[in-house]
């Protein structure tokens, strides 16, 4: 049985037009929520974590039309709902590229240069985030048997 793997798609055009005229804060707060949880789990390299205090960051998903902004302050990080400053480091893509590298099915480096990630902001900021990224040891989850019928 071979791996599930992520496909490159886009959506459909009318889904960023719709998704854009909808609230963007609860994207930062999903986020935000997983980015604690894995604080929390002791998953993100704790060494690199000053570095990231006060910076404001933008993850954008292109074809869904959302936007999340957020910070780290204080040893937490935090949603972002009233830009005061350009974000520090932006990240943008389509849905299939950032589950495409939650999954470790590719690597930022290999999206950037195929012009499917487009990272813009502060170039060592953005280095140290791929770094911390990379270095991330996620849990192993069971896997389902087969359902067979």
């Amino acid at each position: 049985m071979s791996d599930f793997t992520i496909p490159k798609f886009r959506l459909p055009g009318f889904v960023a037009t719709l998704g854009q005229k909808l609230p963007q804060w609860p994207h930062g707060l999903a986020l935000v929520a997983g980015l604690n949880a894995a604080l929390k789990m002791k998953l993100l390299p704790e060494s690199e974590l000053a570095a990231l205090e006060d910076k404001i960051f933008r993850v954008q998903v292109l074809d869904t039309g959302g936007t999340a902004h957020f910070t780290y302050r204080g040893g937490l990080f935090r949603p972002v709902f009233r830009l005061e400053r350009e974000p520090d480091l932006a990240f943008a893509a389509n849905l299939s590229a950032f589950l495409q590298l939650l999954a470790r099915q590719e690597d930022p480096d290999t999206l950037f240069f195929k012009r499917e990630l487009e990272i813009t902001g502060d170039t060592e900021l953005g280095l140290m985030v791929k770094n911390m990224l990379d270095a991330i040891e996620w849990p192993s989850m069971p896997k389902l048997p087969l359902l067979t019928r």
